[in-house]
């Protein structure tokens, strides 16, 4: 997960020309088989489609859905278009079928379905970029613009104007960016030129393009409204398109001294192209997702501050005057804001978040600031689309046993929710989940158990603990990089808990245990797992450790603290500080909050898990992806080290083992190598967990 707030959060083929809208009249062979209910067969359970965005139509008739589903080879999810019944009855279809995929859906106020695809233009000859396309009622759908750089759909206006995100080679323009690409190509040149920080971003490098906002109107465009932008201006911007098309709201980067830099907030005239700056970002705070209000003179965003090595960032929720004026801040109590939306009268802002280990949608009256009411705060609920007649939100909805399920919110003051037919569907689950709390150092500390069918006091589940990463973060939603369900199906408990640095506890909760304080979340941690193993159907002679991302840096500092676990887990864990913090694309993040070792020897001496290589001797698996660039592999591979140098026995004895994953990032995404990962931890926490034999030297679903 993210290590702060600003660095969180995928050509040509042999494929169909653009298809209408009508589904074919025999079956989809690779609609998905629902419901779901196969859980001793992971390559089924990764075949389940998975729901990513939604977009509902002006006139409220239509909703069309992003979908993911694996390939024929499962290399790579693949996303299609679905039309759902807003109503929620009538059956899903499918809309789109190429071989590349559709995503972005969003509805133009003519009725027009707009995507992003990089499926071939079947009336151009070059189609190796992102385009935007629109797709009529009725006919074939055809390509509204393109760029060398690929386009991205950021807004759309009430007159059908399209705000879009494209990328040109440093120090060129739209109009021969074209030609500076192919030259580098066919040239094979890979130089990149670096004048400052950052230079990577999450699994990619930064600074060999000038990201770019550009407008596409219907027959026109793209055209360039950042211009003179650099490398960092609009790096991972945010940016937003007034309802009347004359304004641009985006964040705007620049550098600052030592390595930082700073977002505020600036305004583009889009006929003019001038730019001015609305809200400036300093060394303190900035600003982030701007939405404008539907009459245009307000606009909402985040000003977040900058971590410190006493304080964590922190999100506010302001509505800003475009012409200028003191902000309105919105008080969401301990709800961590992840998104929000304007419903089309401008009274009222729609607000979703997590919040207690769930999440909630609020009702925010944007005059004042203050929540009128909740509209939901059983679930995490994201993508929040109002209808144009005010009378519902569309959202998905997501728990720890259910994935992304399009929901329909009333937004009258009775509460209710309607669950929408959508592919995806789970039947029913291995086991059973309950929240789980207990009281650590005057703390209540709180979690979800996941327990197995069949457990019982005479058959005792074996269970795994796992740590979440961030360490803002919380499980309060699916997960289908780190599901507990299949682990569950083979008999194992899985806890989930949300100790201190989690979100949804609200600003306290956050900075409790900061700046990364390993043995606070231990021990809230540890306090929560001998609570539940007080519980007879538990056996606590029988555990295992696992963690991801700052879930890894903790599983790594465990290893060398305690021997009470039969086998860790690590992914993408940092292991050694002082080599992590300045390597990580967030370097500048990092040495803010922890400094060096020689500035802060403390905290190094007490949270640098390779100060304790010696004592680890649980048995370790180290997962970790090459093209990881926030917690880099140099990590694993530093790990791997001193756990085969300090290893006493015959090599053919080392209980531990490094999965490896060549092509992958942060995250295990692909689909066969998300099922050797799953299949290989299994196998690791069976051996040394379960006593069941061990997994061979070369592993057989490697090829």
């Amino acid at each position: 997960m993210p290590t702060e707030r600003r660095h969180r959060s995928s050509r040509r083929a042999a494929r169909r020309a653009a298809p209408s809208n009508t589904a074919p009249a025999t079956p989809d062979p690779a609609a998905p088989a629902d419901p779901f209910d196969d859980w001793g067969n992971l390559d089924a359970l990764l075949a389940v489609a998975r729901i990513t965005d939604l977009s509902p139509s002006p006139d409220g008739t239509r909703l069309v859905a992003s979908v993911q589903q694996p390939d024929e080879h499962c290399a790579r999810y693949r996303s299609a278009l679905w039309e759902l019944d807003p109503a929620g009855g009538a059956a899903p279809r499918r809309i789109t079928f190429s071989g590349k995929g559709e995503t972005s859906p969003r509805f133009s106020p003519d009725g027009l379905l707009l995507f992003t695809s990089s499926r071939p233009d079947p009336t151009a000859d070059d189609d190796s970029s992102t385009a935007i396309w629109r797709l009529p009622v009725h006919g074939e759908a055809s390509v509204l613009a393109d760029a060398p750089g690929g386009l991205g759909i950021a807004a759309v206006a009430a007159d059908g104007t399209v705000l879009a995100t494209t990328s040109v080679l440093a120090g060129g323009t739209l109009a021969d960016d074209a030609e500076r690409r192919k030259h580098r190509k066919d040239g094979g040149i890979t130089a990149i030129w670096h004048t400052g920080m950052p230079i990577r971003y999450w699994d990619h490098e930064v600074g060999d393009t000038s990201p770019r906002l550009v407008l596409v109107r219907s027959g026109i465009g793209p055209v360039d409204l950042t211009p003179g932008a650099d490398t960092v201006a609009l790096l991972n911007a945010s940016a937003d398109l007034s309802p009347d098309g004359r304004l641009v709201a985006t964040t705007w980067t620049r550098r600052i001294r030592h390595g930082q830099s700073v977002t505020g907030i600036a305004l583009i005239d889009t006929a003019t192209n001038r730019r001015r700056q609305l809200l400036r970002g300093t060394a303190s705070h900035g600003y982030d997702v701007p939405k404008f209000s539907p009459d245009g003179t307000t606009i909402a965003l985040t000003r977040y501050t900058t971590s410190t090595p006493t304080d964590t960032g922190y999100d506010f929720l302001e509505l800003h005057p475009v012409d200028g004026g003191d902000p309105v801040t919105v008080n969401v109590g301990d709800l961590t804001v992840g998104e929000y939306a304007w419903a089309p009268d401008g009274r009222t802002l729609y607000v979703a978040g997590d919040l207690h280990s769930k999440g909630a949608v609020l009702v925010v009256d944007p005059r004042t600031g203050k929540v009128r009411r909740t509209l939901a705060d059983d679930a995490a609920y994201s993508c929040l689309r109002p209808s144009q007649d005010g009378r519902y939100v569309y959202a998905l909805r997501s728990t720890i046993d259910t994935p992304n399920t399009p929901v329909r919110l009333a937004t009258g003051r009775t509460p209710e929710r309607h669950t929408i037919n959508a592919p995806g569907r789970i039947r029913s689950l291995p086991g059973r989940l309950e929240w789980v709390g207990t009281t650590v150092g005057g703390i209540e500390v709180g979690g979800w158990l996941c327990t197995p069918d069949g457990a019982s006091a005479k058959r005792p589940a074996p269970l795994m603990l796992w740590v979440h990463g961030g360490p803002h973060g919380s499980y309060n939603a699916w997960s289908w990089r780190w599901c507990p369900w299949p682990f569950v199906a083979q008999g194992y408990a899985v806890l989930l808990p949300d100790p201190a640095m989690s979100t949804g506890y609200g600003h306290a909760g956050l900075n409790r245990g900061w700046p990364r304080r390993p043995e606070v979340v231990w021990a809230e941690v540890q306090g929560l797992l001998d609570h539940v193993l007080r519980r007879r159907t538990l056996d606590a002679g029988r555990t295992a450790l696992l963690g991801a991302s700052f879930g890894g840096f903790m599983t790594n500092w465990i290893a060398g603290q305690t021997d009470r676990f039969r086998a860790i887990v690590t992914h993408a864990g940092i292991y050694a500080p002082d080599q992590q913090h300045v390597t990580t694309d967030a370097a500048a993040h990092k040495v803010r909050v922890h400094r060096t070792a020689a500035e802060d020897p403390e905290w190094y001496q007490n949270s640098s898990p390779n100060l304790r290589a010696a004592a680890i001797t649980t048995p370790m698996l180290v997962t970790h992806g090459v093209r990881d660039y926030r917690v880099p592999v140099s990590e694993a591979l530093r790990l791997w080290w001193d756990l085969v140098s300090h290893w006493p026995g015959r090599p053919q004895d080392l209980p531990h083992r490094l999965l490896q994953f060549t092509s992958e990032n942060h995250w295990i995404l692909a689909p066969n190598n998300a099922r050797v990962w799953n299949e290989a931890v299994l196998g690791f926490c069976d051996q040394h967990v379960r006593g069941r034999a061990p997994l061979p030297e070369a592993l057989p679903y490697l090829g």
